[in-house]
């Protein structure tokens, strides 16, 4: 039997072979990268078996495109600070940390990682502040031409250990894990200003169909809790959805 082919969101990384150990069924086959550089490679023929996205955008383009025969939301984050340690001060919050000129404020690459476009969102709700946001944050990894991170770096603690940023804006999913380093402190963005980061998964073939059911199960819902992740709004009842059981795009509302 050919195994699952699988392209995923790269913030996934952590939380999948956990979910691949439970899902057992099928051998599974997973190629990582920034979600919208993934989704431009499907769009161009790239053979896939299920699309997992760090946005609900991207799945729904091959959705519309014919690509997929359905598309549900199945995780959701939200974003945080990774500062370094020796540049917070007692007084200091997310918003004075943001708004000091003197910090280096890194992002992924808007367009090309989901993890960008939700920083964009969250200067857009900051109003003025935002605005001078746009025009200070370096897009630093996630894009064509970004920086290579060495495997099993993350982004934020890599970046500013080596000088490329002072803070990094990211998933809090990876917050457990840059909390354990000293050189680091990381801070929570309030809402409203905090974008919702919803995930989506595509089912491209029948061979993907029992992967995304299990995603979408209340067992794969709480391998992702565990991990740093939330599920979407509705759940946990929205869990034991079923997946549509047409293998047709137009029978997906």
């Amino acid at each position: 039997m050919k195994p699952v082919n699988v392209l995923a969101a790269g913030s996934l990384r952590a939380v999948w072979q956990p979910l691949m150990a439970a899902f057992q069924h099928r051998d599974v086959v997973c190629r990582f990268g920034p979600a919208g550089l993934l989704r431009e490679r499907l769009a161009a023929g790239e053979p896939g078996d299920l699309f997992a996205s760090a946005n609900m955008a991207h799945p729904q383009a091959l959705l519309n495109d014919g690509r997929a025969l359905f598309v549900a939301p199945f995780a959701a984050n939200r974003l945080c600070l990774t500062v370094r340690a020796d540049a917070v001060g007692e007084a200091d919050d997310w918003l004075t940390l943001l708004t000091r000129p003197d910090l280096r404020v890194g992002i992924s690459t808007p367009g090309c990682d989901p993890s960008g476009d939700y920083a964009w969102q969250l200067f857009s709700r900051m109003g003025a502040h935002g605005e001078r946001l746009k025009r200070r944050a370096k897009s630093l990894v996630g894009g064509r031409t970004s920086l290579p991170l060495p495997a099993g770096s993350l982004a934020a603690e890599w970046l500013i250990a080596n000088g490329h940023a002072d803070l990094f804006i990211g998933y809090a999913s990876y917050a457990p894990r840059l909390r354990q380093i000293d050189a680091l402190r990381v801070v929570a963005i309030p809402e409203p200003y905090n974008p919702t980061v919803e995930y989506g998964l595509a089912c491209l073939s029948e061979g993907g169909r029992p992967l995304a059911e299990f995603l979408l199960s209340s067992r794969a819902g709480a391998i992702i809790r565990q991990h740093g992740f939330t599920l979407p709004a509705g759940s946990p009842s929205d869990r034991t959805r079923s997946a549509p059981s047409s293998g047709t795009a137009d029978d997906v509302s």
